[in-house]
């Protein structure tokens, strides 16, 4: 019956082969890499503030301390989330951000103390004018094909001395209102603002992982002839990316003047090195080798922990340059590493695209750069 059977060539079944010896613990092996790549930070973070609660015992372990940490990170926050809105499109030096943010919180109490202006209409005016700042950008960068260094590097500059002509070298003090409540609200022992820090930042993840515009983002980023040849609109994209990143500059200029109750238009300049270092520290955060929101965001708390830690045990306030500094090299040469490993792994597929162009290739690439592909709704 069998030699039947395999005659008129039924199938036959057949024992799979055993698994090689060691698979298993090469896997385990595998796995705990991956999960350390993803979290070390995380640990790392831990560490820290079991270090700095065993050095200084009933002072870093404190509400306040925790207070300070988690309740004053606000304007960072808004401005590393614009940042990333340039940067996932692979316009990676947008060193105008603060600047758009200093310009935009200085509008604020100078139209409500000085021009006595209703607090919410200054906060619109503000936004508005931040937003005209992105406009700037994207069209010198996009479709004057300037240098993007160049752009906002002198846009940067150019808002700083505005900024700092309206507010005549002063800090400019609101009346009191009731318009700090937007801000300073107590909500479970923390500031409203941090609630909207954490809100931002996981809908920009959405945005970046479940949704055809994040997608292409992505994509642009990762190669803009590709992208067009699929039928992205790039330009659009990095137009959009510009005005995006302006608008949350201005969003948190509004909440940060909330806040503070007034505005130094000199300090704007003080946030560029910590911008840069929590969001290039992020790449090394859940998505090694990527910009992403959750790790920025976690770079962001994980840096100011070190930094008041380090304010605690003694250390002068010329610290937090040297933390920011050691931190912004070191998270810039991981990224890159884990960027050249990615690059060698598609190496392959990119060769096939230049050569032939064709929508096979495409298709290739595109499931190995991202899980869904990106042909679906591919105009934007």
């Amino acid at each position: 019956m069998d030699a039947a059977r395999q005659e008129h060539g039924d199938l036959v079944n057949v024992a799979p082969p055993p698994a090689p010896a060691g698979a298993a613990g090469a896997g385990l092996g595998l796995a705990i890499r991956h999960f350390g790549s993803r979290y070390a930070v995380i640990g790392v973070w831990a560490l820290l503030i079991v270090v700095y609660t065993i050095a200084k015992p009933g002072v870093f372990m404190t509400t306040s301390s925790f207070e300070s940490i988690f309740n004053g990170q606000y304007a960072l926050v808004f401005m590393t989330m614009a940042l990333l809105c340039t940067i996932i499109v692979g316009e990676f030096v947008d060193l105008s951000v603060p600047s758009v943010f200093g310009f935009a919180a200085t509008i604020v109490p100078v139209l409500v103390t000085n021009h006595h202006w209703g607090v919410w209409p200054a906060a619109a005016v503000a936004i508005l004018g931040a937003l005209a700042c992105g406009a700037v950008n994207g069209l010198l960068v996009v479709v004057a094909r300037v240098n993007t260094i160049v752009v906002t590097l002198g846009m940067g500059t150019l808002l700083t001395g505005i900024a700092l002509w309206m507010s005549n070298l002063n800090t400019i003090v609101l009346p009191p209102s009731r318009f700090a409540k937007i801000a300073i609200l107590p909500v479970g022992g923390l500031y409203v603002s941090f609630f909207y820090g954490a809100a931002l930042a996981l809908a920009f993840a959405y945005v970046l992982g479940f949704t055809p515009l994040g997608r292409h983002m992505r994509f642009v980023g990762a190669s803009r002839e590709v992208s067009r040849l699929s039928g992205v609109r790039v330009n659009r994209i990095r137009f959009g990316s510009f005005v995006a990143a302006s608008a949350l500059s201005g969003i948190g200029a509004v909440v940060t003047v909330a806040a503070l109750g007034s505005y130094n238009a000199t300090t704007s300049d003080s946030y560029l090195l910590p911008v840069f270092a929590s969001v290039f520290l992020g790449t090394a955060v859940i998505q090694p080798g990527r910009f992403n929101p959750i790790g920025t965001w976690i770079g962001i708390y994980f840096l100011t922990t070190g930094i008041t830690g380090l304010e605690q045990l003694g250390l002068q306030t010329w610290v937090s340059n040297v933390f920011y500094g050691g931190v912004l090299v070191i998270a810039v040469t991981i990224a890159t590493l884990l960027r050249r490993r990615s690059s060698l792994r598609l190496s392959t597929v990119h060769r096939s695209m230049c050569v032939t162009r064709t929508s096979e290739a495409y298709l290739l690439y595109a499931q190995q750069m991202f899980p869904v592909s990106l042909i679906a709704n591919p105009v934007y």
